[in-house]
This record gives structure tokens, C-alpha cells and sequence, in this order.
């Protein structure tokens, strides 16, 4: 990819991602089955791959920076990942995808292009690194904008767990964090949602 596209593409990233814009990354694709009270939405997600570490004893910058050396060239190809613009690496045209997913048992998790994920993405180097394939679920879902501080996250993880409670709705696992927008941009025009998988009815 020519450098000056290249460098182009990433300043409208950020100045998009400042002031909220939805970007040009891949998102995981899914379908909207139900909404609920305080809008809660119930969706259902195709398989997706990921990649995963888990952070737990460590920092968030710490797990991050393990994802993002991954992405940026610690896997058996050496193919660089771009989190704002797609690059040209060893023929081959890739990006990341969002959101970024965090759960609180310290698991933080990438989501990879449909298109990565279709022709095989390389094997991650870095010990603590893994690549998962996620199956298709079913997960409910709850957006908010602000601050990412933990009582803002409990309070919203509180009104989702007392909806899906209201409507019998039963859960597999602890809820988890879905950040869609990069740590600069405006509090109040983020992306961020609080997430949960729900069991088969």
C-alpha cells in the first residue's frame, strides 16, 4: 500500500475515532432478535475468530500490548494487522477488527476480518497469545456512552443483569466489556457496551 494513502487513512481514523464517527473496521456481523427493556438487545452472532490472552495478575496495558504485538508482527508470518487503516503485507490486505472485548476473569480478546479469518490467520509467537474460534451465540447486550471507569461499567453490567432477570433470561458466563471507539475519543459520543452470553432456550 502506498505509505501516503497509508498515513492519509490513519489521521481520518483518528480524527474520526475522536469525535466518535464509526470507523472503517471490520465489525463482527450479527443479527438483531429482540430488543428488551432499558435497551437491552438479545443478538445472534455468526462464528468469528479471535485473538485471545489472558491478563489476569496483569495490567490492561499489559494484556493490550500483548494483542497488539500480535497484530503488529509477533505471529509465524510476520504479517502486520493495522488497527486504523489496512496495510499491504506480504501480499496480503488485512485489518482488525472491533470491538475489543475484555472479561472480567482478566481475558482480552481481538476480533479478527472475515476475510483473515477465511484464509487462515497466522499462529500467534508470543507465549500467552492464542488464537480461538468462536461459535455461534447468542448474546444480549447493553450500550452506553462516558467514561470507562469500574462503577460505570458495574452500573451498567447491574441494569443487564436485572433486566435478563426480569425476563427469566438464564446466562454461561460472567458479563464482559465491548469497546468500540480508541481511548481519545470525546466520553460522550462512545461506543462502549456490557455484554453477556445467554444459554440456549
Amino acid at each position: 500500500m502506498n505509505k501516503f494513502i497509508y498515513y492519509l487513512v490513519t489521521l481520518c481514523e483518528s480524527v474520526l475515532g475522536v469525535f466518535g464517527v464509526p470507523s472503517f473496521y471490520d465489525q463482527p456481523r450479527y443479527t438483531v432478535v429482540e430488543r428488551l427493556d432499558r435497551g437491552v438487545e438479545v443478538r445472534a452472532y455468526e462464528p468469528r475468530l479471535a485473538v485471545e490472552t489472558d491478563g489476569r495478575g496483569l495490567g490492561d496495558g499489559e494484556a493490550f500490548g500483548r494483542l497488539f504485538r500480535y497484530i503488529t508482527g509477533a505471529n509465524q508470518r510476520g504479517d502486520r494487522i493495522a488497527m486504523t487503516a489496512p496495510v499491504e503485507t506480504g501480499g496480503q490486505r488485512i485489518a482488525m477488527t472491533v470491538p475489543v472485548e475484555q472479561g472480567t476473569g482478566g481475558v482480552m480478546r481481538f476480533f479478527l476480518p472475515h476475510d483473515v479469518a477465511k484464509a487462515g490467520a497466522p499462529e500467534p509467537t508470543e507465549t500467552g497469545v492464542r488464537l480461538v474460534n468462536v461459535p455461534a451465540e447468542t448474546i444480549a447486550a447493553l450500550r452506553f456512552s462516558g467514561s470507562i471507569t469500574p462503577e460505570a461499567r458495574a452500573e451498567q453490567e447491574r441494569i443487564l443483569t436485572e433486566v435478563l432477570a426480569a425476563g427469566d433470561r438464564k446466562t454461561t458466563a460472567p458479563p464482559v466489556f465491548m469497546g468500540y471507539d480508541p481511548p481519545f475519543a470525546i466520553p460522550f459520543l462512545r461506543r462502549n457496551e456490557v455484554a453477556v452470553r445467554l444459554a440456549a432456550p
